[in-house]
């Protein structure tokens, strides 16, 4: 029987990584829901190879030029007619829809499939004790699709022995200004800060690597789903991108995980539930093994690194606001609004500040709470540099 999957966000770098896997082996899938944003063109494309029968399309202009085709398809353009789409639960959703407008889609998807893999950073940060609820109350499977995070997720035999973990360490790269000295940061451009050593990225989230805010979000995310303390989670340094974590047990043991920087072997490993061989898969490199190099960040260079100390012990608005917070600074600097040192310092005078600070003690209960704290956090902060 074919297994019954959707993609939402199909169009980005994640969903067309799945789609190529999945035109391998189109005999054991059937999709049911594509979704994009504005990109329409290459959804139909997607879609009349595997013959997907319901798209959604966001972008108001972009949807209604597909309506007026009139094709023999679905076209929705929102995520409210879910239940019209899906009848009965489907095997797997790729939920892979950037920002926080991957939070409400994310929410919706749970109760409709029987496995969730989530690559939208912004839903586990933001909004994780909702959907660890809602997870629970409809008996759906989660899995990580983030590498650091499905890594530490794969190498663990079973979910009990979370409770064993002494600690993480999480890898990163250190982004293109490594090596670069500090004294030449106040000259870093755009097309600096967008081309990331090692990985294949789009600019949003390049600029978070050279930042090194990436690595913040993901130590929140591992937080989250891990359910261990922030004292517990460290970020080494680690230029060649093939070892992703390291996880040291209360028994003394520690495993260590490493491979390509593919994102298809986690998208792959996600969707096969290990029960199928990676068809591209490439000899240990002991190369890279021998030469690990693992350090610690330069807080100097990357000072947003500091903002972990201030992570709530409990779930809280208060990752909202630093997302909204970094996803607006990111987005100015990439409109040469505000030049790339001025990432972090305005970062930390925003979080800062008294009516940002407030959301501390204010834990999430809706996802609704979250998106409008999101618009008035980044109608605030663009409202000073317009």
């Amino acid at each position: 029987m074919k297994k019954k999957i959707a993609i939402f966000g199909s169009t980005g770098s994640i969903g067309k990584s799945l789609i190529d896997i999945i035109n391998h082996d189109k005999d054991n899938f059937e999709i049911i829901l594509l979704t994009t944003n504005k990109n329409y063109s290459n959804l139909l494309k997607q879609a009349k190879i595997f013959r997907v029968k319901n798209l959604i399309i966001t972008d108001k202009k972009s949807y209604n030029i597909v309506r007026k085709k009139k094709l023999k398809i679905n076209i929705y353009s929102n995520f409210n007619n879910l239940n019209k789409i899906f009848k009965n639960k489907i095997d797997y959703i790729m939920s892979a829809i950037s920002g926080i407008d991957g939070l409400s889609p994310t929410f919706k998807s749970i109760k409709y499939t029987k496995k969730i893999a989530i690559a939208n950073k912004e839903s586990i940060i933001c909004a994780w004790n909702i959907l660890k609820r809602e997870l629970n109350k409809n008996n759906t499977e989660f899995i990580p699709v983030d590498s650091e995070h499905f890594s530490i997720w794969s190498a663990l035999p079973s979910k009990k022995i979370i409770n064993n973990i002494d600690e993480i360490f999480i890898t990163a790269s250190g982004g293109p200004f490594y090596k670069m000295p500090i004294s030449k940061f106040s000259k870093i451009t755009i097309k600096d800060a967008t081309n990331h050593p090692n990985w294949k990225m789009g600019k949003k989230i390049s600029v978070d690597s050279s930042t090194m805010m990436n690595k913040v979000f993901e130590v929140i995310e591992a937080k989250n789903i891990f359910n261990l303390p922030i004292s517990k989670l460290k970020i080494l340094i680690h230029p060649e991108s093939y070892l992703h974590a390291i996880i040291k047990f209360k028994n003394g043991l520690s495993n260590m995980i490493v491979h390509e920087t593919d994102m298809k072997i986690p998208i792959y490993n996600s969707i096969y539930e290990n029960k199928e061989y990676y068809k591209k898969i490439k000899n240990l490199n002991l190369n890279k093994l021998n030469k690990l190099n693992l350090k610690k960040p330069n807080l100097k260079k990357f000072p947003l690194v500091n903002i972990l100390q201030k992570i709530p012990k409990k779930f809280s608005l208060y990752e909202t606001i630093l997302v909204s917070t970094n996803d607006t600074l990111v987005e100015l600097f990439l409109k040469n609004k505000i030049d790339f040192i001025s990432i972090p310092k305005v970062f930390k005078t925003l979080i800062n500040l008294k009516e940002f600070r407030k959301y501390r003690n204010k834990v999430p209960t809706k996802i609704d709470q979250i998106i409008k704290l999101n618009k008035l956090v980044q109608l605030n902060i663009k409202s000073i540099y317009n």
